[in-house]
């Protein structure tokens, strides 16, 4: 199984389009057998889960993300867990021991997003 951790700096992404990188693992059962960064591109709409379904992605994990993201994602065969926070390898250790639980947090597309990714309310 291939999983994909939106990172931003050292934790997890807070809205997944807009992390600085994907941290990608490769894992046998609970072991990793490999691990790559895969850059963010860009925030495109529709781009992203394409790109990773390329990349063998089978499960990303993000701490916010949009529900057209969602749905795009599930069209392309992918999970997502969302509404995590904490760094990614906090958050690849809890999903390793079975522990990680998200809320399923959308991101709220009308805030704006400052150029760091944050959110700043209207």
């Amino acid at each position: 199984m291939r999983i994909a951790i939106a990172r931003t700096g050292n934790e997890v992404s807070q809205h997944f389009g807009y992390c600085d990188n994907f941290l990608l693992y490769d894992l046998d059962g609970d072991k990793i057998v490999k691990e790559n960064i895969l850059a963010n591109p860009g925030h495109q709409p529709g781009f992203l889960p394409r790109l990773l379904r390329e990349n063998g992605v089978e499960l990303v994990i993000s701490g916010g993300m949009g529900s057209k993201a969602k749905e795009l994602f599930q069209a392309n065969n992918i999970q997502t867990i969302t509404g995590v926070s904490g760094t990614a390898d906090q958050i690849l250790q809890a999903f390793l021991e079975n522990t990680l639980v998200g809320t399923g947090e959308t991101c709220n597309h009308e805030h704006k997003h400052d150029h760091d990714g944050n959110h700043e309310h209207s």
